[in-house]
Order: structure tokens, then sequence, then C-alpha cells
């Protein structure tokens, strides 16, 4: 069952995935996707260093040689402590790409695509507002790393951390991402 929902959630990343990197040849950058060291193994991409591995980001952007990591999301979540939208990422993973990050001497952006403009019923019936963000956002790892909303460490396997939605970049529009990612479809 776990490996069920491994492989289900890798598909559905894998399809962001190949989107933003689409957005970002867009742009004039080349891409150099980053793949799992062994199929079927259960592990994402690795990013090795003689003392061992570290979950490595899915992509290296060139010319400026920056990694990016793409994370296929539906809505933001409502924190109803900080009443703000906030979306994350596995801790051990966040702690990985620092590292990743330390060692090649390269920044790491993640990229969010938040698809779905209806917030989960649970935040609706917390107070959230009736409509959350939608598009394409992201930030470094290094201003990331100054700016967490907060880190909760009982959600997933190794905890989370979350940023809010107000100190990431917008990148781009989900109606103009979807152009943008049409697009290159078309000029193929």
């Amino acid at each position: 069952m776990i490996v069920d929902t491994f492989q289900q959630n890798l598909a559905r990343g894998k399809v962001a995935e190949t989107a933003i990197a689409k957005w970002l040849m867009a742009r004039g950058n080349c891409v150099l996707p980053v793949y799992e060291k062994e199929i079927g193994e259960g592990k994402g991409p690795q990013f090795f260093i003689q003392q061992g591995s570290f979950a490595a980001p899915d992509m290296l952007t060139l010319p400026n040689c920056v990694w990016v990591e793409a994370k296929n999301k539906t809505v933001f979540t409502w924190h109803r402590k900080t009443q703000r939208w906030v979306t994350g990422i596995d801790l051990k993973h966040y702690r990985d790409y620092l590292q990743v990050q330390s060692y090649s001497r390269r920044p790491v952006w993640l990229l969010f695509l938040h698809t779905c403009p209806r917030p989960a019923q649970r935040d609706l019936d917390s107070g959230s507002p009736s409509a959350c963000p939608v598009g394409l956002f992201g930030h470094s790892m290094r201003f990331l790393q100054a700016n967490i909303n907060h880190e909760h460490p009982n959600w997933g396997r190794t905890g989370m951390v979350y940023w809010a939605h107000a100190i990431l970049k917008l990148l781009e529009p989900l109606d103009e991402f979807y152009r943008i990612v049409e697009g290159a479809d078309n000029s193929n």
C-alpha cells in the first residue's frame, strides 16, 4: 500500500515537474532532470557525497546552474494560529536540500504549483477565506530558511516545514502558466 501511494504521488509529481520544466525552458533555461538512481527502489533522486547521500532536487537549470525542486500542490492550507495560507514540504527533504545547496555551492529554489482555488473543507470549517491563491509560487532556499512560518513535527513521516503564501514570489498566475506550458507543447 505504501509503495502504491509512493508511485501515485510520484506520477502526480512528475506531471507538475514536466510542466514546470517546460515553463523554465520557455524562459530561456536549459533543464537537466535528476532521476531515481534505481527504478522501483522507492527513493527519489539522490545527491551523493563521500559520506552518504541526500534527497536531490528535481532538476538543475542552466546557464545559471540553479537547482529546482518542483512541488505539485492542490491547495494552500489555512494555518489557524497565524491566520494565513501556507504550503510546505517534508522536513527531511527540506534539510537535505539545504545540504545539497551547501555541498554543491549552487542555489536551490522550491517551486510550488497550486492549482485549485477552492480551499479544503476543513479549512473552510476553520474560518479560512472562501478562495485560496493559485499559480506558480517559489523562492530560494536561502530566503525560505530565514522565513519559515512554522514546522510541524507530527505531519508526514519526518515532519513538515511550512511557509506563508505572502512571503512566496508569485512567479506566474495559473492561467498564464498553463498558456505558457501549452504553448511549449505546441512548439514541439
